[in-house]
Order: structure tokens, then sequence, then C-alpha cells
């Protein structure tokens, strides 16, 4: 950041979980990555990632036991 420049407002909740999910998918312009980079608190990237993991691993169980469930597996 260059003197006499305000610092970037920081990062909104809906912001840190739009980036966080983009990070997921793997897909992010390079504008956006650069403003996160200034905007995002690591620690909330780090929850909002663990977060994001639990969740996908909590849909992927229950996707599982609604298949088995269903009898469409056996």
């Amino acid at each position: 950041m260059k003197p006499g420049r305000p610092a970037p407002a920081a990062a909104t909740f809906v912001q840190t979980a739009r980036a966080v999910a983009c990070s997921f998918f793997g897909v992010r312009r390079a504008v956006d990555l650069e403003r996160d980079a200034q905007r995002l608190s690591p620690v909330h990237v780090v929850v909002g990632g663990v977060l994001g993991a639990a969740l996908f691993v909590a849909a992927l169980v229950w996707l599982v036991r609604w298949v088995v469930g269903s009898g469409v597996a056996a």
C-alpha cells in the first residue's frame, strides 16, 4: 500500500465466503485475487475453509446415506 492511501475496507462475511468457495473450485480472476489479498483476514479464510470442508464432507455423507437407503446402490 502506498503512503497517503487509505487502507481498504475489511471484507464482509459474504465476500469471504465467496472467496473461499471460489478457492474450493479453483476459479478466481487475478483482479479478484489481488483485491482479496488486501482485504481478507487470514483467520477468516482459515475458519471459512474449515467450515466449507466440514459442509462438503457432511453433504457427501448425506448423499451416500441417501443413495444406499434408497436401494439404488443395491
